[in-house]
C-alpha cells in the first residue's frame, strides 16, 4: 500500500476522500485555487498547495500543474475524486507515465466509456440494451435536425462528453431544436472541451436506475446493488436513494447483471457507475430498462450505497488501485435496509433556483444524519465552482422511515446569508407521491406549484413580533425605559406591573407585517438573557421565550441567529427580521421595471435578441454562464428590447443592467 495520497479536486469529495485515507494512516495532500485558499479541503489535509487562479481551467483542470504539485510533495498516489479530471484519460496516462499511482480505471477504460456515442456503440456489441436515438458522427445541422425529426420530438440532446446534466437539452418541439442544439454545444465545449452531441428519445415517464460496479486487476468484478436518481430538477440529481423503489428480484438481477458485463466489456478497475434509464409508465420491468452511459469514476451519491452495504467505497478504491483484489466476493455483499442522500445547494428556490453566492456567516448541519460537506461556517461559496455545499445521508429499516428521517434532517439545516434549497428537500420528501415511491424524473417540474415555498408561516409572523419588540427593549430602543420598568425583583427574577404592549410592523423576507407584543415577565435574574412575551399577529396569540438562540412559539422551537438583522429558521426556511423601512418594503415588490439584471457574476455566452427586437413574455434576452452552467434571462413581458448593454464574451458583475424591455403598452 502506498503512504501518501494527493486529491485532485476540492470541497466535499476532497474532504470525504481526505477521512478514509487518514483513517487508514495514508498522508493527505491538498491542492487549491487562490479562491480556495481558506477552504475547509485544505485545512483537513496534511500538506496543500497552490496551483493556480480560481478559474477551474486554470487550477483544477491544469493537468500539468496538478501533477506538478503530486511530484513537489512526493505524493505516491492520485485520487481524482469526481469532476475535473477525473474521467480524463491523458490525465491518467500521464500520472501513470510518472511513477504515480492512479486511483481510478484504465485510460482505455476511461476512453471506452468517456463518450456517450461510442459507449453505446460498445454497449450494444456487448449485448446491453440502450436508448432509441441518434450517436452518429456527422454533427451537422442539417443531420441533426433529420435525426430528431426520424426520433420523434420530445428529444434528448447530450454532450457526448457530459455528466451532471451539463450539455444535456430537452426539446419539445422540432422549432425550438436549434436552439436547443446550440445551447447544448456551447455547456459541452465550455464544461468538457467538446461539442459534440448525441440525441435520445425522450422518456415520459423516466426513472433514472444506476448500478455501483466495482472491478480489480484480477479479472474481478462485482456490483454493489442499485441506486435510484430519479429526483432530478434539469437533469441534476436532487435526491437518491437505495435500492430502488418498486424494484423486484428479477428485475435487478436483469439490471445488476447488465451493468457487470458492461463493465467487464472495458476490462473495468475501480469504482464506476453503470447508469439506466427506465420507462416506469408500468412499473420497473427488465425490458424496459436501457443503458444511457457508464461514470468512470465515483459518484456524488456513493454514501447511500456504502450506507446499505457496510462498505467503505473509497477504502476500496485505495486498495485495488494498490493491486488487492476486491474485498468480498459478489454473494458476500450485503443489502440491508434502506438509504436516501439529499444535496444541499447553495441556490435560491424562490427565484428560479438560481445559485445563491458569497460568505456563510452562519453554517449549522444537523446532528441526525451524515453530513458530508466541503464547506464550514465562515468560509465562501464561490462563482466559480458547483454550486452543492454538502450532502445529508441517512439509514433506516424502512423507506418510509428514511424519507422522514432525512426530511427532518433537511428541516435542521440552518444557512445564512446564502440562500439554500433545504425548505425545497423537506417539501419533495414529505410530498405524498415521494413517500409512496411514485417518482420519476419529471416529478419537480409536474409538482412545481406544491414543493414552492408558501406564504410566510403564522408562527414566524408571531416570532418576529416577539424578537423586534425584544430587541427594541435591549437597545432602548422602540419603547421608552419609563414604559416598561415599573418592576421589582426578587429570589424568581424580575416581575412586571401589568402587561406592556408594542405595536410593530416589521418587515419578514422583505414582506411588509404588522403584529402586537405584550411583555409578561422576565424569567431569570439576568433578563437580557431570557424573556417572556405574549405576541399577537391576526387572529392567534402565543407565548414566545428567548435564550438567545431559541424562539419557542406555540410549542414550535425556532432558531435564531444574533444581532440584526436578525433570522428565524424554520423547516430548512431561512425569515430575516427587518426593522420596518419604506425603502425596503418598496424595493422587494414584484412589479418589474423592464431591467435585466445579473443575478451572479459570470460571462455573456449568447445573445439570442438585440435592441429593437419585439419580444414575447418568456422569450430568451440573454444568457449568463456562472458557477458551470447557463443561465438564460427572458423577457418579463410582451414588449420591446429597449437597451442591450452587453455583448458575447463580456464578463459581467452581480446586479448588472444587461438589458432593457420597455412594455409594449
Amino acid at each position: 500500500m502506498f503512504k501518501s495520497v494527493l486529491v485532485a479536486n476540492r470541497g466535499e469529495i476532497a474532504c470525504r476522500v481526505f477521512r478514509t485515507a487518514r483513517r487508514m494512516g495514508l498522508r493527505t495532500i491538498a491542492v487549491y485555487s487562490e479562491a480556495d485558499a481558506q477552504a475547509l479541503h485544505v485545512r483537513e489535509a496534511h500538506e496543500a498547495v497552490l496551483i493556480g487562479p480560481a478559474a477551474a481551467r486554470e487550477s483544477y483542470l491544469d493537468a500539468a500543474k496538478v501533477l506538478a504539485a503530486a511530484k513537489a510533495t512526493g505524493a505516491e498516489a492520485i485520487h481524482p475524486g469526481y469532476g475535473f479530471l477525473s474521467e480524463n484519460a491523458d490525465f491518467a496516462e500521464a500520472v501513470m507515465a510518472a511513477g504515480i499511482v492512479w486511483i481510478g480505471p484504465q485510460p482505455s477504460s476511461i476512453r471506452a466509456m468517456g463518450l456517450k456515442d461510442a459507449a453505446k456503440k460498445l454497449m450494444i456489441e456487448a449485448g446491453v440494451p440502450v436508448t432509441p436515438g441518434y450517436q452518429g458522427e456527422d454533427q451537422s445541422l442539417e443531420t441533426l435536425t433529420a435525426e430528431a425529426n426520424r426520433i420523434g420530438f420530445p428529444v434528448l440532446i447530450k454532450a457526448v462528453a457530459g455528466g451532471g446534466g451539463k450539455g444535456m437539452k430537452k426539446v419539445d418541439r422540432a422549432e425550438d431544436f436549434a436552439d436547443g442544439l446550440a445551447s447544448a454545444q456551447r455547456e459541452g465545449q465550455s464544461s468538457f472541451g467538446d461539442p459534440r452531441v448525441l440525441i435520445e428519445s425522450y422518456i415520459t415517464r423516466p426513472r433514472h436506475i444506476e448500478v455501483q460496479v466495482f472491478g480489480d486487476s484480477h479479472g474481478n468484478v462485482v456490483h454493489l446493488h442499485e441506486r435510484d436518481c430519479s429526483l432530478q430538477r434539469r437533469h441534476q440529481k436532487v435526491i437518491e436513494e437505495a435500492p430502488a423503489p418498486g424494484m423486484d428480484d428479477a428485475t435487478r438481477e436483469a439490471v445488476t447483471a447488465a451493468a457487470v458485463r458492461a463493465a467487464k466489456a472495458v476490462n473495468y478497475q475501480g469504482a464506476g457507475t453503470i447508469e439506466f434509464i427506465a420507462d416506469a409508465s408500468d412499473g420497473l420491468k427488465a425490458d424496459r430498462i436501457w443503458f444511457m452511459e457508464m461514470n468512470t469514476r465515483l459518484q456524488v451519491e456513493h454514501p447511500v450505497t456504502e450506507a446499505i452495504t457496510g462498505v467503505d467505497l473509497v477504502e476500496w478504491q485505495l486498495r485495488v488501485a494498490a493491486g488487492e483484489p476486491i474485498p468480498l466476493a459478489q454473494a458476500d455483499i450485503p443489502m440491508n435496509g434502506w438509504a436516501m442522500e439529499a444535496r444541499l445547494y447553495a441556490e435560491d428556490p424562490a427565484n428560479g433556483f438560481l445559485p445563491s453566492i458569497g460568505r456563510l456567516d452562519h453554517f449549522v448541519m444537523p446532528h441526525n444524519a451524515r453530513v458530508d460537506t466541503g464547506v464550514m461556517e465562515g468560509g465562501e461559496v464561490s462563482q466559480f465552482y458547483d454550486p452543492m455545499i454538502a450532502k445529508l445521508i441517512v439509514y433506516a429499516d424502512a423507506r418510509e422511515e428514511a424519507a422522514a428521517s432525512l426530511a427532518d434532517a433537511c428541516a435542521d439545516v440552518e444557512v445564512w446569508p446564502v440562500k439554500t434549497n433545504a425548505g425545497f428537500l423537506v417539501r419533495c420528501l414529505e410530498h405524498p407521491r415521494f413517500v409512496s415511491g411514485d417518482v420519476d424524473t419529471g416529478f419537480i417540474a409536474a409538482e412545481a406549484d406544491v414543493l414552492s415555498a408558501g406564504p410566510i408561516p403564522e408562527i414566524v409572523r408571531q416570532g418576529g413580533a416577539f424578537l423586534l419588540a425584544h430587541e427594541a427593549l435591549l437597545q432602548d430602543g422602540g419603547w421608552e425605559q419609563s414604559d416598561v420598568w415599573s418592576a421589582t425583583t426578587g429570589a424568581h427574577g424580575l416581575r412586571l406591573n401589568g402587561d406592556r404592549r408594542a405595536s410593530r410592523k416589521y418587515l419578514v423576507n422583505g414582506e411588509p407585517v404588522e403584529g402586537d407584543a405584550y411583555m409578561l415577565q422576565a424569567q431569570a435574574p439576568h433578563w437580557k438573557d431570557r424573556l417572556s412575551w405574549k405576541v399577537r399577529t391576526g387572529e392567534t396569540e402565543a407565548i414566545a421565550q428567548d435564550d438567545a438562540t431559541r424562539v419557542v412559539v406555540d410549542g414550535v422551537h425556532l432558531s435564531r441567529t444574533l444581532g440584526l438583522p436578525t433570522v428565524l429558521f424554520l423547516d430548512g426556511e431561512a425569515f430575516e427580521i427587518q426593522p420596518w423601512r419604506y425603502e425596503a418594503a418598496s424595493a422587494g415588490g414584484s412589479a418589474s421595471d423592464g431591467g435585466l439584471r445579473a443575478p451572479m457574476p459570470g460571462k455573456i455566452v449568447a445573445a439570442p435578441a438585440k435592441a429593437g427586437d419585439v419580444v414575447t413574455k418568456g422569450q430568451p434576452i440573454v444568457v449568463l454562464e456562472a458557477m458551470k452552467m447557463e443561465h438564460a434571462l427572458t423577457a418579463p413581458f410582451d414588449g420591446v428590447v429597449a437597451e442591450f448593454n452587453v455583448a458575447v464574451g463580456d464578463q459581467v458583475t452581480d446586479g448588472a443592467v444587461l438589458a432593457v424591455v420597455k412594455a409594449a403598452d
